[in-house]
């Protein structure tokens, strides 16, 4: 196993209207005897692991780690996204209140949304940014449901409901570590 220099990569991004770059993710290159034509790239422990064909020259390692280094760049990064323009349009969508205001939050590391009723406000934590969009969308559904029902009720379960893809997306966010699966719904 040879480790590569550290490489310029964009991490995802904290806000979707933020233009500002995040910290590069360093490279690590993994050769293997055993691998003979494949070459196969993710993200492991902050950092990308490229594993190539031991036999590779130098210059295809090059190569290689740069076109792994961008396909997983074009993956990871969030498509430029208006926030409120989403809510507004599923609010119409599944007939339910729309937000005063709705954004992106860094401190909710427990939950993967949170509002208050009162005064029509959402927050939504960055960490589901990167998420597909369906699973953004269900997490603003559930939040737009409690601008109506402030609990965990069956008449909020109804509405929450109304987006087809809620007990998907609520799966996916209990096996990302967002959601205790022990609870009925977490917020």
């Amino acid at each position: 196993m040879s480790r590569g220099m550290p490489d310029p990569f964009d991490q995802l991004e904290l806000d979707f209207t933020s233009a500002a770059a995040a910290p590069r993710l360093e490279v690590e290159v993994v050769r293997s005897a055993r691998r003979r034509k494949t070459v196969q790239a993710s993200v492991v422990d902050g950092r990308i692991r490229v594993l190539l064909p031991a036999r590779m020259t130098k210059a295809e390692e090059r190569h290689w780690v740069e076109v792994m280094r961008q396909r997983l760049e074009r993956q990871l990064r969030p498509p430029e996204v208006d926030l409120a323009a989403r809510a507004n349009a599923l609010a119409a969508r599944y007939d339910l209140p729309r937000p005063s205001s709705i954004r992106w939050v860094d401190n909710q590391q427990q939950r993967w949304g949170s509002c208050t009723p009162q005064d029509g406000t959402i927050r939504i934590s960055s960490r589901v940014q990167s998420f597909p969009g369906w699973v953004v969308d269900a997490v603003v559904v559930h939040e737009l449901a409690h601008l109506v029902e402030a609990n965990h009720s069956p008449a909020f379960h109804a509405l929450a409901d109304r987006f087809p893809r809620q007990e998907r997306a609520t799966g996916f966010l209990i096996a990302k570590g967002l959601a205790d699966p022990d609870l009925e719904e977490p917020d």
